[in-house]
């Protein structure tokens, strides 16, 4: 394997530490994700968007095949590897530090394979039984999502019950993490991320913003990806029209600074430079607030 953790990712164990919340930009190689689908289908295309996202201040790059978008179709092994492979290897030999976003195992060994550090499985784990006995094997980190049901069915009402979302959905986590342990997956080598946007709706994800602090309560690094997602469209709609997608930068930035003022190890997001400046303010305040304090 050429990949692993060669290309070290910060503040994970075996890794050197960053300081602050990392960005992770996502690169979408697929024709129907929500907010860029079919602008970077093309491998050439889709490298220099990951690299120009690096220029730009992400730390590492999420490469994904398959859209994840709320009834969104699966699409077959061999698309989704004809799609990511060639882009990862690309983005690695180049130096940057590549997160694959795939729920199938054989994408993710071959990704890495390619170079990719870390995969990035929004089931955590549970769309192919056989993903957690690889990343344990390839000992790699994993970022293990809260997952209740594929795409094409998970804002069905069914998937969308909870008793309390924030609760339910951190017990659930917590179940998905343990049977990554039980797999043989290390914890300092886990990141949890609650999922927003996947089998929730706008209002639950509010309420799991509300409470980032049940999440970072796990002990384990966390990654919020909220970038232009509907639920701040909603927010920011106009006589009941969203915003659309590509006018949320600023409000995913604003959920950025909340995301790194709460701790969190990482935010994934579609355009770096305005996140990349929000994390680095984050933690020049708490450096200073450190310093005042210790002074005192």
């Amino acid at each position: 394997m050429t990949g692993g953790l060669s290309r070290a990712l910060p503040g994970l164990a075996g890794t050197p530490a960053a300081g602050r919340t990392l960005v992770m930009g996502v690169v979408n190689v697929t024709p129907d994700s929500f907010s860029d689908g079919g602008r970077w289908l093309d491998v050439d295309t889709a490298v220099a968007h990951g690299l120009a996202l690096v220029d730009d201040g992400a730390d590492l790059v999420d490469v994904g095949g398959e859209s994840t978008r709320p009834g969104a179709d699966r699409v077959d092994v061999g698309t989704e590897l004809a799609r990511v492979v060639p882009v990862v290897r690309a983005l690695a030999d180049a130096g940057v530090a590549v997160s694959v976003d795939t729920m199938r195992a054989e994408v993710a060994e071959q990704a890495l394979t390619a170079g990719a550090a870390l995969v990035n499985d929004v089931s955590g784990g549970r769309a192919d039984p056989a993903m957690l006995p690889l990343v344990a094997d390839a000992g790699v980190p994993v970022v293990i999502m809260h997952w209740r049901a594929h795409a094409a069915a998970m804002q069905q009402a069914d998937h969308t019950t909870y008793r309390d979302v924030v609760t339910d959905v951190r017990d659930e986590l917590s179940a998905q993490v343990d049977a990554a342990v039980a797999a043989g997956v290390p914890t300092d080598r886990i990141v949890v991320d609650p999922g927003l946007g996947f089998s929730k709706t706008g209002a639950q994800n509010w309420e799991v913003l509300a409470r980032l602090e049940a999440f970072t309560d796990l002990g384990l690094p966390l990654l919020l990806a909220a970038s232009r997602k509907r639920f701040l469209g909603e927010l920011l709609a106009v006589d009941g029209e969203l915003r659309p997608t590509d006018e949320r930068e600023d409000a995913s930035a604003a959920v950025t600074t909340l995301a790194a003022a709460a701790g969190a190890w990482a935010v994934r997001v579609h355009a770096a430079r305005p996140s990349a400046d929000a994390v680095r303010v984050v933690a020049r305040r708490a450096t200073v607030s450190g310093r005042l304090e210790g002074a005192g």
